[in-house]
């Protein structure tokens, strides 16, 4: 991608962004009182994440993408516990983060910081955290369907990294 396209192709991201959230906003009338009274303050979070991200454009320093998605992504656990008032869910939703950070790489890539981030590593970095919020929302009961059987997560994640071990070239 054209580096000089990138910030203009950014702006135009946001923008599509902000306006599809604020018609949601405007559609369904539930959310527009579940924003402005519970959850307002997190729209302080979730504008940092994107002015983290506009500077990173302006500067052309693609690496901000990283902390950028991270802060969003907490920001969205915190819109989430803030709208259903299920706090004890951070017992779990913790592990999300560093999958934000390969979400983030994987964002930056695409910005330019090609040598930096390796598609591999991002979805190691997603797929590690994916796991474990399987794992740790199974164990403190985030989801019920997997009932007395959530040890047999352990076990696939066990068997995966092991397998992945065994196949990969040195």
């Amino acid at each position: 991608m054209n580096s000089e396209r990138r910030p203009t192709l950014v702006i135009g991201l946001l923008l599509i962004l902000a306006g599809a959230f604020f018609a949601v906003v405007q559609i369904v009338p539930s959310l527009r009182d579940l924003v402005n009274q519970q959850t307002s303050w997190v729209l302080i979070i979730e504008g940092v994440a994107v002015l983290l991200l506009i500077l990173g454009v302006a500067l052309r320093t693609p690496d901000l993408a990283v902390p950028a998605v991270i802060v969003a992504g907490i920001g969205g656990i915190l819109f989430y516990q803030a709208s259903t008032g299920n706090w004890g869910s951070w017992s779990y939703l913790w592990t999300l983060i560093p999958g934000f950070s390969g979400v983030g790489m994987l964002l930056a890539r695409l910005l330019g910081s090609h040598e930096r981030y390796p598609v591999r590593a991002s979805v190691d970095t997603i797929g590690t955290s994916l796991i474990l919020f399987l794992i740790f929302g199974a164990f403190f009961g985030g989801f019920k369907i997997l009932g007395p059987y959530w040890p047999l997560l352990l076990v696939a994640a066990g068997l995966f990294i092991g397998i992945r071990n065994l196949l990969r070239k040195n």
